[in-house]
């Protein structure tokens, strides 16, 4: 009834890419991936991460050719080394309501591992941390996000059904930015005294960016390094990652801070949201470059889609300096909504971090793994 075929051609890529785009022509809340990135993932001129992993593509075809799942296959050699254990990923899993089709697709993962000595499958997971992550587990009636995949409720249920074994889990919240808790004042004051600056009080985005980007990942990578399958941000992947994201950032809504010593220990990255922009055009960034400028220059929505601190600074409260002025500019620009991007639920320290804000709970997503035989 189905079969699987490997992406190995431009027009099966396009099949791979433009399936999830016919998948969810109807759902709201879904946002595509770039449809231009998407495309390169195979391509290692193109797909910086492929200098660290290995990837491979397929699609689920019925019996009238039509393509009714898809999935990638990575091996992050990394992750694995750092790790010392010996994945597969799976990666951009979407699929019918048709538990054979999700089954087949899983399976196809699975021989590539075995051939490639392997013992366990695990996904969703991306190349890196900068990659969309996890199933969506709860939340299934809000919009999803430029960095987070969208997925219907049946999803979860094939995955449970073939016996994979839930792995890690994140949570996104809503936050209440019209309260802010006085302490955030007071730290922020304090720092302030200290010589703690953010520089995007005094600097563009851009100046940022090219004076502190090799610091500013420096730090990114220690802040998340004790997290699940974390892969550090190399030079290599910087590039795509600026490349990819600079575009996005409103200055209101971006904060770098650094010491005394000019050197960055903690930063908070804001993305007005573009996900109904990248709907209307499927995907296609010349297509939504106006909504997207339009959503950079008066965003509605704020995404917090990165807040990190340098292990050696986390008890010194020198976040309050970007989430203090977050807040500030939310208020001054009535935002419609202001969320955060998944965190894990082991990441204690970050949570901890908003106890003295007011939040509601938005959306859950976790991975799965799963012995290979």
């Amino acid at each position: 009834m189905y079969k699987i075929k490997e992406v190995k051609n431009r027009n099966d890529m396009k099949r791979f890419v433009k399936f999830p785009l016919r998948l969810y022509k109807k759902c709201p809340y879904y946002v595509p991936s770039l449809y231009g990135d998407e495309m390169q993932i195979l391509n290692p001129k193109k797909n910086l991460s492929l200098g660290t992993s290995e990837v491979r593509a397929f699609i689920c075809l019925n019996e009238k050719n039509r393509v009714v799942g898809r999935i990638a296959a990575i091996i992050n050699h990394d992750s694995n080394d750092k790790n010392n254990e010996k994945c597969i990923r799976f990666s951009r899993i979407d699929m019918i309501n048709d538990k054979e089709v999700t089954k087949l697709l899983l399976e196809e993962v699975k021989k590539w591992g075995r051939e490639r000595g392997l013992t366990v499958i695990q996904g969703p997971w991306g190349f890196n941390d900068t990659d969309r992550e996890g199933m969506l587990s709860y939340g299934f009636d809000e919009y999803s996000t430029y960095a987070t995949a969208y997925s219907f409720p049946y999803y979860i249920e094939h995955f449970e059904e073939l016996g994979y074994e839930k792995e890690s889990e994140w949570i996104e919240y809503r936050l209440d930015y019209s309260y802010l808790d006085e302490r955030y004042t007071k730290i922020h004051d304090a720092l302030k005294e200290q010589g703690y600056r953010d520089l995007c009080e005094t600097m563009k985005p851009g100046e940022i960016i090219k004076k502190y980007a090799k610091s500013f990942f420096d730090c990114y990578n220690k802040a998340y390094a004790d997290l699940d399958n974390f892969v550090p941000v190399d030079d290599k992947s910087m590039k795509a990652v600026i490349q990819t994201f600079a575009v996005l950032i409103n200055g209101r809504y971006f904060s770098v801070i650094v010491n005394k010593d000019d050197e960055v220990v903690a930063f908070c990255v804001g993305l007005p949201y573009i996900g109904h922009a990248l709907n209307k055009a499927k995907g296609h960034l010349v297509r939504a470059l106006p909504g997207i400028l339009k959503a950079k220059r008066n965003p509605r929505k704020i995404e917090l889609a990165l807040i990190g601190v340098d292990p050696a600074y986390r008890n010194s409260g020198v976040h309050a300096l970007g989430i203090t002025r977050f807040a500030l500019h939310a208020q001054e620009d009535q935002l419609d909504d202001m969320f955060f991007d998944p965190t894990l639920t082991t990441n204690h320290k970050m949570l901890n971090t908003f106890n003295a804000t007011k939040r509601s709970l938005r959306c859950k997503r976790q991975t799965f793994r799963q012995n290979i035989d």
